[in-house]
């Protein structure tokens, strides 16, 4: 039995030793390419046909401000169109409708696109709508996002290379300052922009549409096989066809487009889960067409670990089971010392993950130091959504197919803002928050042995769990019965 503990163990740490020593390969390649810079390009004399699309279902609190934003950006009226791809149930309709009348009489050409059915989801919205586009370009935003006055004047330039078929923007934060949840993601989320998606596209690695803030090429849509409804991440699978047939994109680092970063604990689960599981899908899908490609051996490579590094949730589900029961057995069965000494190897693991969002953080805030101290809480937090993540996991790789829960949204702007008392929070309790909360006890139990046999340098990792685990099923009890 101990010996089954020690493999399975030492397998889930090996794996997630290799995902974590990743992040030194970007950072490598951040300082490689460092001085490769994206030329800031003049707009076109003749400016193109721009169709913005924005795909909504249910978002009374913030339609009107993402529409307002639209009509607002600095681009000439006759070369915009606007669909707003409502596939909304509730007062949104109305709400859309009366949004496009007042900018319609206004002079701008803005059209409200209702589907009685949700058919496709997203994709199916963006598709239908794509059939009817007379744009030669598509920008693309959801609705808890705010363009910039100047996005197409900045984005369409890129374009002037006729083999560039996307152009993503850098997300910025509204809401960052809400909460300490909301922190904890705009950290997550700097690191993937401005590490991951900005290196691999300086690199010569494929990048993703993040589904929002991006503008494409309405030829290289239609070239990579349309959008596509057998996933939950329809951008990074359109994203992957696009790149595998020869289109190259482009990331703009220096533009940003903000967005309101969920604000409830059950939310930010939804999205994660969709994230997790559409990016598993994906890869199923795709994985096999890529290592069939001619692309250079590295490129394959980076797209393996960039596809799959979702599978990391259930192994940190097993080393955190597992956790309790080593020290257990390191205390009382002899002759595994020097199993044990070897393990102290993937404490580096944590420190390539700590240098890759340093590396972030220090690249876009003056204050990145304060924002660092944050870490801890963002480490827990990843292990606390473990549980979560892990179901979509395995409902992606055993083909379970569910709907397009789409993310809510309240108009939170900086540390101001009510959503308890307001349409679309979840009140569902699920039964991830009960294997949350168990895991909570576990690790009040494991600290307890831990200190018992004097292990001192396992309490620190059981503290993360016992604060990842705790805090999310905590929040979650809390968040739910709250509004």
């Amino acid at each position: 039995m101990e010996v089954a503990i020690l493999i399975v163990y030492f397998i889930s740490l090996s794996i997630l030793f290799a995902f974590g020593l990743h992040g030194l390969v970007m950072i490598y390649y951040y300082h490689k390419t460092r001085a490769y810079a994206t030329p800031n390009l003049e707009a076109p004399a003749e400016l193109p046909l721009v169709t913005v699309q924005l795909p909504v279902f249910n978002e009374v609190y913030v339609i009107e401000r993402l529409v307002n934003a639209v009509c607002e950006m600095e681009y000439p009226k006759d070369k915009l169109e606007i669909q707003l791809l409502d596939d909304s149930t509730d007062e949104t309709v109305e709400v859309s409708r009366r949004l496009v009348a007042e900018w319609a009489a206004r002079g701008f050409d803005i059209k409200h696109i209702h589907r009685i059915d949700r058919t496709g989801y997203k994709a199916g919205a963006l598709k239908s709508g794509l059939e009817k586009a007379k744009g030669e370009f598509v920008a693309i935003f959801d609705a808890d996002f705010v363009p910039k006055k100047d996005f197409l004047m900045k984005t369409i330039p890129h374009f002037r290379n006729d083999g560039v078929g996307m152009v993503q923007t850098r997300w910025e934060h509204l809401n960052e300052d809400y909460s300490y949840l909301t922190r904890a993601q705009a950290l997550a989320l700097d690191g993937h922009f401005v590490i991951e998606q900005q290196v691999r596209n300086k690199a010569g690695f494929f990048i993703n549409f993040n589904g929002t803030a991006g503008i494409w090429r309405k030829s290289c849509i239609e070239d990579a096989g349309n959008w596509h409804a057998d996933t939950l991440a329809e951008d990074l699978d359109l994203s992957y066809r696009a790149q595998l047939r020869g289109w190259k994109f482009v990331f703009l680092n220096d533009v940003t487009s903000p967005a309101e970063l969920p604000a409830d604990i059950n939310g930010l689960k939804t999205q994660q889960f969709r994230w997790t599981k559409g990016a598993v899908e994906t890869a199923k899908k795709l994985l096999p067409m890529v290592w069939s490609s001619s692309l250079p051996l590295k490129v394959k490579l980076e797209c393996t670990v960039h596809l799959t590094s979702n599978i990391v949730f259930p192994f940190i589900l097993l080393t955190a089971f597992l956790n309790v029961p080593l020290v257990v057995i390191k205390n009382t069965v002899e002759g595994y010392d020097s199993i044990f000494t070897m393990m102290g190897i993937f404490v580096l693991a944590s420190v390539s993950t700590f240098m890759f969002y340093m590396y972030a953080q220090r690249a876009i805030h003056l204050d990145w130091r304060r924002r660092l101290m944050l870490f801890p809480v963002f480490m827990a937090g990843s292990m606390g959504f473990a549980v979560n993540n892990t179901k979509a996991v395995f409902e992606a790789l055993t083909g379970k197919k569910t709907a397009f829960l789409r993310t809510p949204k309240y108009k939170i702007v900086g540390a101001d803002g009510e959503w308890k008392k307001k349409k679309y929070v979840q009140k569902k309790i699920g039964g991830a928050v009960l294997v949350e909360l168990f895991f909570t006890i576990y690790f009040i139990i494991g600290i307890s042995i831990s200190l018992f046999y004097l292990e001192i340098a396992a309490i620190p990792f059981q503290l993360l769990f016992l604060a990842g685990f705790g805090t999310v099923g905590a929040l979650s009890l809390r968040h739910a019965l709250e509004s």
